[in-house]
């Protein structure tokens, strides 16, 4: 099988390495990549944002899988051009990935779904936000309508903050505050079958104890132990299979990867938000535990046979990923620092380039470390351990990966 990985991030560096590691997968190739799928796959340059330059190149290299990494091209209908030439494509329709690329889209779908999430109001303008506010009360919980690359959700108790992220995004959905812990659950679907991967936690703040605005995730762990037994089948009861069915209603079947963001409260597990692919930095650790060859498992989806295929295997163990990130993330960046033991195991590249022999920054998450332990100590030792061994000047990372659940608290 010929798979072509559209993406860059770290999340598409860990999918290269699990299809490099497929016997199934006969060509690799990575568009635009990074320095780290090209130790993996063949490099080939892209166009973001143009789904027609993912068909042609789909074309051109005979891919008989496409995988579409990012949550942009999705929204701007690269799985639809390349379906549209004869190719399998893994990865949602531009209608169907709508349920991440508007955040009121996805409110819509709930509520027609009967999905349980927070209360809400879409607002457009500074009175309508005002008003939102007040209904719901602090935490304020502020969400750009569109896209904001796991930056556009401020959660605060002030007041005028709340109102200037409102004004400065221009659509927002204001929502009442979900307390509980969170969880990420992925789900292979081909619009009918489903096949839920591991849950996992990510931690969105930038500093350690949750500190500082989102970002796009510092780190990640799975599995949970410490999450309710049943977790998964009662989130496909009421979260999964009713969206799947009301965007099926729609005409918009969803087919791909199904990313579940939800909050375990006291009235049980209530959706966050919705991610039409993989998320990053979760991606890492549920693909180093998983054992099932991910070629003919994302093929299966793609092509309607998803009931057809085998049980998923898990290794034992437990897998953490920590982000390394520039000086100045999330706010402004800094790029084109020199990287050192970015060739290490267990790294993912991200914000990378190649620059001669040497590798620099491009990013404002530059890579992530996975690791793999017997328990989560054992893990979350070997993954800080590995970052020691990088270098990055002005570089910054949480300290707290994973370790009040390795605590056992």
């Amino acid at each position: 099988m010929r798979v072509l990985v559209v993406g860059s991030g770290a999340r598409e560096h860990a999918l290269c390495l699990a299809l490099a590691a497929d016997p199934a997968v006969t060509a690799l190739v990575c568009a635009p990549g990074n320095a780290g799928t090209g130790m993996v796959a063949e490099q080939r340059p892209l166009a973001a944002g143009d789904p027609a330059a993912d068909a042609d190149l789909a074309r051109d290299v005979r891919a008989d899988l496409v995988v579409i990494g990012p949550e942009v091209p999705l929204v701007a209908g690269a799985a639809d051009a390349v379906r549209a030439v004869g190719i399998a494509c893994f990865g949602p329709s531009a209608a169907a990935a709508r349920i991440e690329g508007s955040k009121a889209f996805a409110k819509d779908v709930m509520a027609a779904a009967g999905v349980p999430t927070a209360a809400c109001r879409t607002c457009s303008t500074p009175g309508e936000a005002a008003a939102a506010l007040d209904r719901f009360g602090p935490p304020y919980v502020v969400k750009d309508d569109g896209l904001a690359a796991g930056k556009g959700v401020l959660v605060t108790t002030d007041r005028a903050a709340a109102l200037d992220h409102a004004e400065a995004c221009g659509t927002v959905v204001i929502e009442e505050f979900l307390a509980g812990p969170e969880v990420s659950l992925f789900c292979v679907t081909d619009g009918s079958a489903v096949l839920p991967l591991l849950p996992a936690q990510d931690f969105k703040r930038v500093g350690d104890s949750d500190t500082g605005p989102n970002t796009g995730g510092m780190g990640a762990y799975a599995p949970l132990d410490w999450a309710p037994a049943g977790l998964v089948d009662d989130v496909l009861a009421s979260v999964v299979r009713p969206t799947l069915a009301e965007l099926a209603a729609r005409g918009t079947p969803f087919a791909g990867l199904l990313y579940a963001g939800l909050a375990l409260t006291a009235c049980g597990p209530r959706v966050v938000e919705f991610n039409a692919r993989f998320g990053d930095p979760e991606t890492q650790v549920v693909l180093a535990l998983l054992e099932t060859p991910l070629a003919g498992l994302l093929h299966a989806a793609a092509t309607g046979t998803l009931a057809d295929h085998p049980p998923l295997r898990w290794r034992d163990g437990y897998a953490v990923t920590v982000v390394l990130a520039a000086l100045g993330y999330p706010g402004h960046p800094r790029g084109g620092d020199v990287l050192t033991g970015a060739d290490l195991p267990g790294v993912l590249h991200a914000g990378t380039r190649r620059e001669g022999d040497d590798v620099v920054s491009a990013g404002g998450r530059v890579l992530s470390v996975t690791a793999t332990g017997a328990d989560l100590t054992e893990a979350r030792d070997r993954a800080y351990r590995a970052l020691t061994r990088i270098g990055l000047d002005g570089s910054q990372h949480r300290t707290d990966i994973a370790a009040k659940a390795a605590a056992g608290a």
